[in-house]
């Protein structure tokens, strides 16, 4: 089969679309034809070495696989020909992966592969960090910063579904269409002012500030959050990892809490979270939200996804189409 293989962890220049053995499954093990996988920020970061997971090279990256299960073992829960997500972690640059079944999610009705795989990471994260840590509630202001990037694309969308009123706080220019077909009910310029702009919409501050970026910004958007409101770190994209002013967090009574998807997953195996909020975001889906694929790629073309994605090219989510 062919499949991107990580030989350096120099970036996406390490990558090499080469033929490689099938996969052997191991005992339990389903193997999925691949026919989509999603471009997300953990593979840039292990393409970099730099991802708290260190996989040794040579290995082939890819987290979000949409595909068709091509072969099962005896007993097995899933069937020959379902069409599934799942959550490889590696291995989904790849024309086929095996997974344990544990590992398998069913494809939501009526979704594309290309839309399946978009699912992965991006609305999982969305709905951890608004539901599970933020608690959020139908009527409540939600800001999203990085507005224009999956996770932020996702946040938004998630976000309408509960009900709340959606504030997108956008750096990169000409995302205004994109952010309006996701659902944001305003669009907030990140540039000098933008405060006293976001104060205009919404006089006493957003109730839940989604942050997957962190950076510079952080003071000024932490000024943003009304009293009794969630800030929710979810990421640091922009690249630098701020510090809290605890006088702000203490007189305005409001929280700052973390949203590790992963990490909770790891720690929480009992709960089974990620069929949970499946199971919630495959409902939200059937009553109408539907998961946004902006770029699509082929997989050859998957350096230059990631270079495009670690350096801010794309906007709202990318996925590779590998197979038909």
């Amino acid at each position: 089969m062919k499949a991107q293989v990580l030989t350096a962890e120099t970036g996406p220049s390490g990558l090499e679309l080469q033929d490689v053995p099938d996969p052997t499954p191991a005992d339990g093990q389903v193997v999925v034809d691949v026919k989509s996988c999603g471009v997300c920020f953990p593979d840039v970061l292990m393409s970099q070495g730099k991802y708290q997971l260190r996989v040794p090279t040579p290995f082939t990256p890819g987290t979000e696989v949409a595909g068709v299960v091509r072969s099962v073992p005896e007993g097995s829960s899933v069937k020959v020909g379902d069409k599934v997500l799942v959550a490889s972690i590696v291995g989904g640059f790849a024309e086929q992966v095996a997974a344990a079944p544990e590992q398998l999610l069913p494809l939501p009705e009526g979704l594309t592969f290309e839309q399946g795989s978009a699912m992965g990471i991006n609305y999982q994260t969305a709905l951890f960090a608004l539901k599970t840590r933020a608690h959020t509630q139908p009527g409540e202001v939600v800001g999203v910063l990085g507005a224009a990037g999956g996770v932020g694309t996702a946040s938004i969308m998630v976000a309408k579904a509960m009900g709340a009123k959606v504030i997108a706080i956008v750096h990169r220019k000409g995302a205004e269409e994109l952010l309006r077909s996701a659902g944001a009910d305003e669009i907030v310029q990140l540039e000098e002012g933008w405060g006293t702009k976001l104060k205009e919409i919404v006089p006493k501050g957003v109730d839940v500030l989604i942050d997957p970026s962190g950076g510079e910004v952080f003071d000024e958007a932490l000024r943003q959050v009304a009293p009794d409101g969630r800030y929710v770190v979810v990421g640091f994209a922009a690249g630098g990892i701020p510090t809290v002013k605890l006088n702000r967090v203490l007189f305005r009574n409001i929280s700052v809490v973390g949203a590790a998807w992963g990490e909770y997953v790891r720690t929480h195996p009992e709960l089974n979270l990620p069929a949970t909020l499946h199971d919630e975001l495959s409902q939200m889906i059937a009553d109408g939200m539907e998961p946004q694929v902006n770029v699509t790629y082929t997989l050859d073309q998957l350096p230059e996804a990631l270079t495009d994605l670690a350096e801010g090219r794309i906007l709202g989510k990318a996925v590779v189409k590998i197979g038909e």
